[in-house]
């Protein structure tokens, strides 16, 4: 039997319905970044615009305390990236993506700077460090360079922040404050290690419910973990059968929601490197144009990307004003409806941004933030 082929479009209103794009719900913050499996949050602002944009009733100081007392993490997992988990999800999927991490790192320059290096012990010496409080980057390269006097001391750090599960601690990534990057150890900040409480079987079905249909392919490129097709084949009684417009197959939950193609999708305004835009090899079910998702430096509300009609079609930009702030967006060629609905929630957005400020709304043409292809 033949599988039932999915349209371009469907498979977008099926990944902002799972992604809650297509309405904003009104699960707590610990349930919705569980429920898409962790967001981006490189940025260490980020993950707030993502969650404005998913809520329907988002306090950022309510998400902020919870990464303050551990409720949240941010850490390296998927991609060797940051980003942002509920505590459960911090210990177990960071236990999966490491063999991954350790891969990375091999990859890298670092090693080869490290010749003759023991790394189990440097990350011994690693954990006395950082579970004792939180180091910043420089700082553990330097403490490690006092105890490996032959090895450079940026690579000592990056070779423990790959290979030892540690968290981005607060200050840094909570909203109304700033601070630079300190890490510290899970056993130091959470009081846990990394265990194994997730198996790789559950993370592809959670990939699956989260971002849906999917390729193996699209799994691959979201997590960065390889011999998926081996799960995928031992999953494959659990799991549904479709194609795409090309005829690849596409894997996914028997139940998980596939809305109508017709089903509108509101303009949502996302950071600049949002979960929905960078999960799947093949990205046109969001980016139909395979145009770069900026990738600016910055705290992450500041820059960041529009969907209209579920597509990402526009950038938008902070820009402070003598009185308050202008929020601009790139929106050349969009139809008086489509204006009306970007402005609409552009100010919603620079309210939640700036509140209390007065500020506008102003489509501009012409600018653009570097991308990251």
């Amino acid at each position: 039997m033949r599988p039932d082929r999915l349209t371009r479009r469907q498979l977008n209103r099926a990944t902002l319905a799972r992604q809650l794009l297509l309405e904003r719900s009104d699960l707590s913050v610990t349930a919705a970044v569980e429920n898409v499996v962790g967001l981006q949050s490189q940025a260490p602002l980020a993950h707030y615009v993502g969650l404005w944009s998913r809520l329907a009733d988002f306090d950022p100081i309510d998400a902020g305390a919870a990464l303050e007392s551990g409720d949240l993490v941010r850490t390296h997992a998927m991609r060797a990236t940051v980003h942002l988990f509920t505590r459960r999800d911090a210990l177990g999927i960071r236990a999966v993506m490491q063999p991954m991490l350790a891969a990375r790192f091999a990859s890298s320059p670092f090693p080869k700077l490290l010749p003759n290096v023991d790394l189990d012990a440097v990350c011994r010496e690693a954990r006395s460090i950082a579970t004792e409080r939180p180091v910043s980057r420089v700082e553990l390269g330097r403490r490690l360079a006092e105890l490996f006097p032959d090895a450079p001391e940026e690579p000592l750090a990056y070779a423990v922040t790959y290979l030892e599960p540690m968290a981005q601690v607060p200050p840094r990534g909570v909203w109304g404050k700033r601070a630079p990057v300190r890490w510290q150890t899970y056993r130091g900040w959470l009081g846990a290690d990394a265990n194994t409480s997730a198996t790789i079987d559950q993370i592809v079905l959670r990939y699956l419910a989260a971002f849906g249909p999917a390729t193996v392919t699209d799994i691959r490129t979201w997590s960065g973990l390889s011999g998926l097709r081996e799960v995928v084949d031992r999953l494959a009684t659990n799991l549904r059968i479709f194609a795409d417009e090309s005829g690849r197959e596409l894997l996914d939950l028997p139940d998980a929601p596939r809305p109508a193609a017709d089903v509108p999708a509101p303009v949502r305004f996302l950071p600049e490197y949002d979960n929905v835009l960078l999960s799947h090899d093949d990205r046109t079910r969001i980016i139909p144009d395979r145009r770069p998702v900026p990738l600016p430096p910055g705290d992450g509300a500041r820059v960041g990307t529009v969907l209209v009609d579920g597509e990402f079609r526009a950038t938008w930009q902070l820009v402070p004003t003598e009185h308050g702030a202008e929020l601009q967006v790139d929106a050349a060629g969009f139809s008086g409806p489509e204006i009306s609905q970007i402005d609409e929630e552009g100010l919603r957005l620079l309210g939640f941004l700036k509140p209390g400020l007065p500020g506008e709304v102003r489509v501009v043409n012409g600018w653009g933030a570097p991308g990251l292809e």
